[in-house]
């Protein structure tokens, strides 16, 4: 059986252990009457914008972090180097600027739909282990920025009652947030252990 995230999941106050429990969870969309598409969540980051300088809302409020003031359960998509559509959940209560990047997927419906978005031939890592390969397989653009997650409209996530121990999770500092001087150290990037569907 499979129940959609409801708000209470992503409106608690601990980021990072929201963002390991994402890990097995199944990322779903349904873009504009198009059939399924959707994945397993085998990758996470983590980011906590009151303590946190790798995170984009961390000591200031601008249009583009807005929605990462709401309250959990929005999408928060933005434009990676003009090119990639990066998908990140938001959590905790309004005024709390907090939110998850998930990073990787394993598909599991609509491979045909995620090849044909990815101009692939065969169902392989490539396909959608990267925050922008993922996005660009299941349709997510910034259109869907501010998106509620928790009523099955376009976007959503469900638990399938796949289990995972954490003897199955490994953590590692984020990626590519250097700039964030000692906070860049934090090991608040999660993956799947033995798959190979990580980034």
């Amino acid at each position: 059986m499979s129940i959609v995230l409801p708000d209470n999941f992503y409106r608690r106050d601990d980021v990072v252990q929201i963002s390991r429990e994402l890990l097995g969870k199944v990322l779903c969309t349904e873009i504009e009457g198009s059939v399924l598409t959707a994945g397993v969540i085998t990758e996470t980051e983590a980011y906590r914008g009151r303590d946190d300088k790798a995170c984009h809302a961390h000591g200031k409020r601008t249009n583009r972090t807005e929605i990462m003031y709401h309250d959990g359960g929005k999408a928060y998509v933005y434009l990676c180097y003009g090119i990639h559509h990066l998908f990140n959940i938001v959590t905790n209560t309004e005024g709390i600027a907090d939110a998850i990047l998930i990073r990787a997927i394993k598909p599991v419906e609509g491979f045909d739909l995620m090849l044909e978005r990815r101009g692939k031939e065969k169902v392989t890592p490539q396909l959608t282990a990267g925050p922008g390969r993922l996005s660009q397989s299941l349709g997510i653009t910034t259109d869907y920025y501010g998106l509620d997650l928790t009523d099955k409209n376009s976007i959503w996530i469900e638990d399938r009652g796949h289990a995972v121990s954490q003897n199955d999770i490994e953590s590692s500092p984020r990626i590519g947030v250097d700039y964030a001087g000692e906070d860049a150290k934090r090991p608040w990037r999660f993956f799947l252990k033995d798959s190979k569907w990580v980034s």
